[in-house]
């Protein structure tokens, strides 16, 4: 009778052992869609006809989410514009900043970021100036989840706010605004505000590292008592990651990650189950390249911020590009990201996470058939072994 007792406990134990194993190869059916609940654009049409990099955030009257719109990038008449998730749809965008100067000077706008201050107001960081090695920051407030904005006011000299990605409000109550700076190389740095934008401080700029690293774009991870991370887009073709244990008052010296990334922006959010998640063009660049297609738009969880596990593909068409996600992850649990579509358009997406599935990425290589042949094997184990 116990011989029994332990075969069937070892049958149990192999099963469950064989169906783990099994949950960790994706089938060759596999549509890496699990978990994705709505799939829309935020319009149809706009007056103006590019767009890019676009924010999300959630206030307490629910979605708002931003961007620059015009002729196209650098262009004077670029400006930020507003829309507001009301019910099942997305209210009509709305201009809410420019460049205006004077009535002969007009610079574009650059990179909307929005925040939710915690019961209180949604702030909107923006950049306007020439080119990105020349911008400045600015900082606007709404009290009523986006529908009418407060002037803009310039932040002080030297500031720029988060330069594409979200601020994080850190346990000692900062709010960690990660930022980077493009004229005369590139160079990132966390701006810190104590009270949500009245007062400032500067963190000193990121080591290189002895490779050196080139990264711009960070966006911040938590992992508890004060230790966090920063994920990065580089010229060297993969992502790059540095930490703090200080609530991102100094910071490590840039390493790279095993995920291939072709120069294009990204953004990560720290789930309410500790895992973390990566949005992010999964693409090797040609051989001798830094840069690639921004397509396909990928998705991948981590339960420590170094190894990672493919998830989702938001988009693998081979015409033009999709690119500088933005992710938050609302009260309700449910995950929230918007994205350029191929300059057209912004793209959002709700997913579960309760019904993602993820497989382990190993040597940089998405798991699975390549969706494009820039991500064919061997391309992909190059980058394994140089890295």
């Amino acid at each position: 009778m116990k011989t029994l007792r332990i075969a069937a406990l070892v049958c149990v134990a192999l099963t469950l052992y064989n169906c783990k194993t099994k949950t960790k190869t994706p089938p060759e059916n596999e549509t890496w869609r699990k978990g994705i609940v709505t799939d829309e654009f935020i319009y149809e049409e706009a007056p103006y006809p590019s767009c890019h990099a676009a924010t999300i955030a959630e206030t307490p009257d629910g979605l708002v989410a931003a961007w620059f719109g015009g002729t196209k990038e650098r262009n004077p008449d670029v400006g930020v514009w507003v829309s507001r998730k009301t019910g099942d749809s997305w209210s009509t965008p709305v201009e809410v900043a420019n460049g205006v100067i004077n009535d002969t000077l007009r610079y574009p706008s650059w990179n909307p970021v929005l925040y939710q201050v915690p019961n209180g107001d949604l702030l909107l960081f923006y950049k306007i100036g020439p080119k990105p090695s020349e911008w400045w920051g600015l900082k606007m407030s709404s009290s009523d989840g986006g529908k009418t904005w407060s002037e803009p006011e310039e932040l002080p000299d030297g500031y720029i706010g988060p330069v594409k990605n979200k601020p994080v409000l850190v346990e000692n109550g900062n709010l960690v605004c990660p930022t980077s700076t493009e004229g005369n190389g590139w160079h990132v740095r966390m701006e810190i505000t104590s009270d949500f934008g009245k007062t400032w401080s500067m963190t000193d700029t990121i080591p290189r590292g002895p490779e050196p690293i080139n990264a711009i774009q960070p966006s911040v991870l938590t992992h508890g008592n004060g230790k966090l991370q920063i994920i990065c887009r580089t010229r060297n073709r993969a992502l790059a990651t540095s930490w703090s244990e200080d609530y991102g008052e100094t910071w490590s010296d840039w390493e790279l990650l095993s995920l291939p990334n072709n120069n294009s922006g990204t953004d990560a959010v720290t789930l309410q189950d500790g895992r973390h998640l990566l949005v992010y063009n999964h693409v090797l660049p040609p051989d001798g390249k830094v840069k690639g297609p921004r397509t396909p738009l990928h998705v991948s969880l981590s339960d420590d911020g170094v190894n990672w596990e493919a998830s989702l593909i938001l988009e693998d068409s081979e015409i033009s590009q999709y690119s500088y996600p933005s992710v938050i992850q609302g009260a309700d649990g449910m995950i929230h990201i918007v994205y350029t579509w191929r300059r057209e358009k912004i793209k959002y997406v709700k997913v579960d996470p309760d019904k993602m599935v993820s497989y382990p990425i190993e040597n940089g290589i998405w798991p699975g058939v390549s969706v494009h042949s820039d991500q064919e094997p061997e391309n992909s184990a190059s980058l394994g072994a140089s890295l």
